[in-house]
């Protein structure tokens, strides 16, 4: 009776932007055939042509992907509608193969091929290739929102560097520098030299419009006089430092204007999905749809713990003989891990009156693992695993959070 993995193909295909490599192996890892072909629909059929031809009577294939980037999603969806096996193939488990020899090369062929072994030996435990088009839309958003996060991020690090030269002491202009007025202050008034000749009263209405009356005199009053204090700063070409300014605080705006506009869609999007996870303290609508872009079907996970491991919360064991010791994660997905990370942080954290907790249960879960002698980093993570149990609970089941009761036994 022959194994069942004499009866298949293994097709390992590297994926790229405009081409693809497949190389085609039997169950003794010999390499039949290797094709590049256009990532299209005439480039998908040559392939099967191709694959067909390697075909013997009673032999079946099965694909394995390796993609990273998204950019084989038409072809594992084109394979899919043809009823064949599509196995997703993980980047680290190509990279373990492709380094596991005498001397190590990387080119595309050999690429497919190690995603090929890889597909053998690990056939039954590989995840099979999914699309769902709500999730990987949403994911979609949410990678757009996050551009837009840093392209935000990188101009008001160049507005503080330019700023502090004109500015010394423009921290104390503003509570928050880049609220609306502080915003018109500065695109306007990039340096001390736009602000000659500007009384404090001129300067006092033009604060009051752009703050719907919340500062006047006072304020002007306060940042000219820190002006003064901070004496002549002018440079040479201070025309283009204040162009810069400018320019950045204009692009601010618009990232402000694009955010709305795209947080509006995610939004709009997140109702397709049953979950309910903004009833958790610390997640909102633009959390909760980052959990589920990166998450993706919760059914792929069999418990939490599976969930965790994925996400690097769980620790690594390491043994041997006698001696048992864990380490803390560093692999897994580390953007699902940041996000449990920052949930965990805003629920051990107080309100706005330092006074009340913004989720008991986690708090004194915390400060229990701090009096057993953990350390704040070791605490944080314990904390985001019981919030990851939480949360796929609340997935799997599609219920509204219900306030957990910790164990008083439980270590985790």
């Amino acid at each position: 009776m022959l194994h069942p993995k004499m009866r298949k193909l293994f097709i390992g295909v590297d994926i790229h932007k405009r081409t693809h490599v497949a190389v085609i192996i039997n169950c003794f890892t010999e390499k039949l055939g290797e094709l590049r072909f256009e990532n299209n629909k005439k480039g998908f059929e040559k392939l099967i042509e191709f694959v067909k031809s390697h075909l013997k009577r009673g032999i079946s294939p099965c694909f394995g992907l390796e993609d990273t980037s998204g950019n084989g999603r038409n072809f594992a969806i084109f394979l899919l509608n043809l009823g064949y096996t599509v196995k997703s193939v993980d980047a680290s488990l190509t990279y373990t193969e492709r380094r596991n020899q005498a001397i190590a090369h990387k080119t595309d062929g050999h690429d497919a091929f190690c995603v090929a072994k890889v597909l053998l030996n690990q056939l039954d435990t590989l995840p099979d290739a999914s699309i769902h088009d709500d999730s990987w839309t949403l994911q979609l958003l949410v990678s757009r929102r996050n551009s837009i996060v840093k392209i935000r991020a990188a101009s008001k690090n160049q507005v503080h560097s330019y700023i502090s030269h004109h500015y010394p002491s423009y921290p104390k202009f503003f509570t928050v520098t880049y609220c609306k007025a502080g915003m018109e202050f500065f695109q306007n008034f990039p340096s001390p030299s736009k602000l000659k000749g500007i009384t404090k009263e001129e300067l006092a209405e033009f604060l009051s419009i752009h703050s719907s009356g919340f500062f006047g005199i006072e304020h002007a009053e306060k940042i000219l006089m820190l002006v003064a204090k901070d004496g002549d700063t002018s440079t040479e070409y201070q025309e283009t430092r204040d162009f810069i300014v400018s320019h950045c605080i204009k692009e601010i705006k618009h990232c402000n204007e694009e955010l709305e506009v795209i947080e509006a869609e995610i939004k709009k999007h997140m109702k397709q999905f049953p979950y309910r996870l903004e009833t958790m303290p610390g997640i909102n609508t633009i959390t909760a749809a980052m959990l589920i872009s990166e998450i993706g079907d919760i059914r792929r996970f069999s418990s939490s713990d599976k969930m965790c491991r994925y996400s690097g919360i769980s620790p690594v064991s390491c043994s041997s003989g006698d001696k048992d010791k864990n380490f803390r994660n560093k692999q897994g997905n580390r953007r699902l891990y940041e996000i449990f990370r920052d949930i965990a942080s805003r629920n051990i954290c107080r309100g706005r009156d330092k006074k009340s907790p913004i989720n008991e249960t986690f708090l004194e879960y915390y400060n229990k693992k701090i009096s057993q002698g953990k350390t704040k980093r070791q605490a944080l993570i314990a904390v985001m695993r019981q919030i990851a149990k939480v949360i796929y609970s609340m997935m799997i089941h599609q219920r509204e959070y219900i306030k957990p009761t910790i164990s008083k036994t439980e270590n985790t």
